[in-house]
């Protein structure tokens, strides 16, 4: 670790332009939050008058390797300040993963090892790739400055800062406050992330609500080195299909991204109409312009259900091509319509006669009888397009399409 230099000396105050002013627009776009407003808008006209593009930085921790549309809220966030101009810093917390994030926890976190650190940072990034333009994108491992701070890079790093600050953590406060053990390798995550900030030299860093106080170490000890201290950009959780709960694999109301096109579509499609919105501002490539005038044209009567297509339309494009979503859109109408889909799976079963919730469990249409006997009290079951209502029903031996929900289906060949 350098040792410190002194305080940056205050710049002249530059005026706004209209190209930075749109910067801006586009920057605030769905955010939660951006510390410093001003500050961030003089960044902004100080690299249009010197042509020195800002360094933005999002730090990840590779510990989810599979991405949901949650996650790339942040990303898309990336990719609009790169089109812009700018570089994008996608730095893999290989070394800070193996200590564990402690963020909204109130138990340590296992750290991960070296190998499985690797893996799912490799599988990140191609997945990242999807939304970032990777030609554009440098890609740096805290562990390049991290590794070699040694002992001594330790103790001077945790002199700037106090246990009083760190403890206003509202997580490890709690922790604290219940009696549940911190341990003191996990009071060293914010200062790790925020000296990535520091080797980086970084202009503005990006990261979840969650986030907050980590990305503010960082803005901190940047000042104590001597460095202009990095804004704060943090984006909102995305609400996941049920529009209450926020995005997670965990209470299945997600859409990951490596899922099948018109698996994509049909969840998008699930949406309520008022949510429509909140996923176009956070997860369309569409300018604010052109949402103004989506939203224009409903109230003027047009039929919200055609502009949430060619929202789905969009999203499924980017993660699969046009000709999947093309593919995608004509799969929904079928179903929609009652239609069975061209390209099903198909099972053989043995032990017919059979019961139709032993069909749907073995079929790997319904998790287990129970759901599929719910499924079926529900009246979301379908047996070659006829409604099934009762659960007692069996399948002879013979063939069917079976089908659970608007969207699960399966040939079924029972013996």
């Amino acid at each position: 670790m350098n040792e410190k230099n002194s305080p940056s000396v205050p710049v002249e105050e530059l005026p706004l332009s209209d190209s930075v002013r749109e910067a801006m627009a586009i920057t605030l776009r769905g955010c939660d939050e951006l510390l410093i407003e001003s500050e961030f808008a003089q960044k902004l006209a100080r690299s249009e008058k010197n042509g020195k593009p800002l360094r933005i930085k999002l730090g990840l921790d590779p510990t989810a390797p599979d991405l949901h549309l949650g996650h790339t809220v942040v990303l898309n966030k990336m990719r609009q300040l790169q089109d812009l101009g700018h570089v994008v810093i996608f730095l893999i917390g290989d070394f800070t993963s193996m200590i564990g994030d402690p963020s909204g926890r109130n138990i340590t976190r296992p750290p991960l090892t070296r190998e499985q650190v690797k893996e799912n940072a490799m599988t990140y990034f191609s997945q990242a790739s999807l939304v970032l333009d990777p030609e554009k994108t440098e890609i740096r491992y805290n562990s390049e400055w991290s590794d070699g701070l040694g002992a001594g890079g330790m103790i001077q790093l945790a002199s700037q800062y106090t246990l009083a600050r760190i403890m206003e953590r509202d997580d490890f406060a709690k922790r604290f406050k219940n009696g549940y053990p911190i341990s003191v390798h996990e009071l060293l995550y914010p200062l790790m992330q925020g000296y990535d900030s520091v080797a980086l030299k970084s202009d503005l860093e990006l990261g979840g609500t969650d986030q907050k106080f980590n990305l503010l170490v960082g803005r901190e000890l940047q000042r104590q080195y001597g460095q202009e201290p990095q804004c704060i950009l943090t984006m909102p959780l995305l609400e996941g299909l049920d529009g209450v709960e926020k995005m997670s694999k965990s209470k299945g109301n997600y859409v990951g991204i490596t899922e099948p096109g018109n698996v994509m579509f049909g969840k998008l499609m699930s949406i309520s109409d008022e949510m429509m919105w909140r996923y176009y501002d956070l997860l369309s490539f569409r300018s604010i312009q052109e949402i103004e005038r989506l939203k224009e044209e409903v109230r003027n009567g047009r039929n919200p259900r055609d502009v949430k297509v060619e929202f789905c339309q969009e999203i499924v494009t980017r993660f699969h091509s046009k000709a999947d979503a093309d593919a995608a859109l004509e799969d929904f109408v079928a179903r929609s319509r009652g239609g069975i889909p061209d390209d099903i799976p198909s099972v053989t079963l043995a032990g017919a006669p059979m019961g139709i919730g032993q069909v749907l469990k073995q079929a790997g249409l319904c998790a287990s009888t129970s759901e599929a006997l719910r499924m079926v009290d529900q009246g979301g079951v379908r047996v070659d397009s006829s409604p099934v209502g009762d659960r007692g029903l069996k399948l002879d031996a013979g063939t069917f399409v079976v089908q659970v929900g608007k969207r699960k289906f399966a040939r079924v060949t029972l013996n």
